[in-house]
């Protein structure tokens, strides 16, 4: 009877059944903790003051971009009006580009300890804080998804490392809490990568708020969205599925992973539309698990470890050239993973020993990561190779 309990409880563990509850909010909330944390930013330090590869070469790529720019003007608007690709575009690139530049900024002052990007980054957000109410039209939820997933990655930075003083940080919260919080933390029905992004931002949102529910209820769903968005061949002879969405028979479920009806692991829900979206969904995944990791919640243990990992090396063989057999979308894909691998490389190959031929080689070829414009930015030089 032992023994069989036993192979039970280890059984669920690997099938991360017997994790945190999926709605756990740490007991105290770790500052700065929103995907990078003070042990990893101090590992950078270090290695861009030695002038160690690949850290050194991405912080210069990154001082050299227009995201680090001190002359940089903020473009605040009241309302930011975004259509489906785009159309119209009232505000959203200056919103995502103004958010990028107040991260960069604080990475910038944490690398170099030089107060000019740390009143940067201030300015940008004040300057946001200050105006904005609201975000409309179609693309409204994904737009303050990918706004919201940066900004919480320069306040964490700023108000809990800076020691110079952030007098509107309080005004900034609430922002945070009123504008970018509610368009989100209900999750979305549409493609996975909305929701997944939209739950990043409202993760890392709930960090700096230290709102333990909304944490709990973004973690609820990002799990569900997680499971659903990446295939296993654990999950059975069709991808598990979101209740809401009601992909209640197999053509349903078919149609919403772009007509793919063969499942393999590593698929994921959008890999038949292209890979630029499903590396938005990857990157929202690790972003994600390395905020919950910081937290004291390790998900790179449970399924959703396993189900990074694979989307990972599935897509990385394609985005390689290997030949796409026919019964896989047509046999035809739409390459442009974009600069998403280095956070769950880093977590499930260097910390955690997993093999990862093709995410290390396209990981390797595309250093150093620079930025997607929308809301990934300067991997290699946070997360590159870095233990802590």
């Amino acid at each position: 009877m032992r023994r069989t309990a036993l192979l039970v409880t280890v059984a669920a563990l690997a099938a991360g059944a017997l994790a945190v509850p999926a709605d756990a909010a740490p007991a105290t909330f770790v500052h700065p903790g929103v995907t990078v944390s003070r042990g990893q930013l101090d590992f950078v330090r270090g290695k861009v003051e030695a002038g160690a590869q690949p850290w050194k070469g991405a912080f210069d790529q990154m001082l050299a971009s227009k995201y680090a720019d001190l002359n940089r003007t903020p473009k605040p608007r009241g309302v930011v009006e975004c259509g489906s690709y785009s159309n119209p575009n009232h505000g959203c690139t200056d919103e995502r580009e103004d958010a990028i530049a107040a991260y960069t900024d604080a990475l910038a002052w944490y690398l170099t300890r030089d107060d000019r990007y740390a009143r940067k980054a201030i300015q940008l957000m004040d300057a946001w804080s200050a105006v904005i109410t609201d975000h409309t039209n179609s693309n409204a939820p994904l737009q303050t998804g990918w706004a919201g997933s940066t900004w919480p990655r320069a306040a964490e930075i700023i108000k809990y490392a800076y020691t110079g003083g952030w007098a509107n940080s309080g005004r900034f919260a609430t922002m945070l809490r009123t504008v970018y919080l509610p368009e989100i933390i209900n999750g979305s029905n549409s493609n996975g990568n909305w929701e997944l992004s939209m739950m990043e931002a409202a993760v890392g949102i709930s960090v700096f708020l230290e709102d333990k529910a909304s944490y709990g209820k973004a973690m609820g769903k990002f799990r569900t969205r997680t499971a659903a968005y990446v295939y296993l061949e654990s999950d059975g002879a069709l991808p598990r599925t979101v209740p809401s969405q009601n992909l209640d028979t197999r053509d349903k479920i078919v149609g919403y992973w772009q007509g793919q009806s063969t499942f393999v692991t590593g698929l994921t829900q959008e890999t038949c539309r292209d890979f630029t979206h499903t590396g938005y969904g990857i990157s929202a995944i690790s972003h994600v698990a390395e905020t919950s990791r910081i937290q004291g919640q390790d998900l790179y243990g449970t399924d959703v470890g396993e189900r990074l990992r694979q989307a990972l090396g599935f897509q990385a063989k394609y985005e390689l050239g290997a030949a796409v057999p026919s019964w896989l979308c047509g046999g035809s894909l739409k390459p442009g993973l974009g600069p998403v691998t280095e956070v769950g490389y880093n977590a499930l190959h260097n910390r955690l020993g997993m093999g990862m031929t093709n995410t290390q080689t396209l990981t390797e070829r595309n250093r150093p990561a620079g930025s997607n414009n929308l809301f990934v930015a300067w991997e290699t030089l946070t997360h590159g190779d870095n233990p802590n």
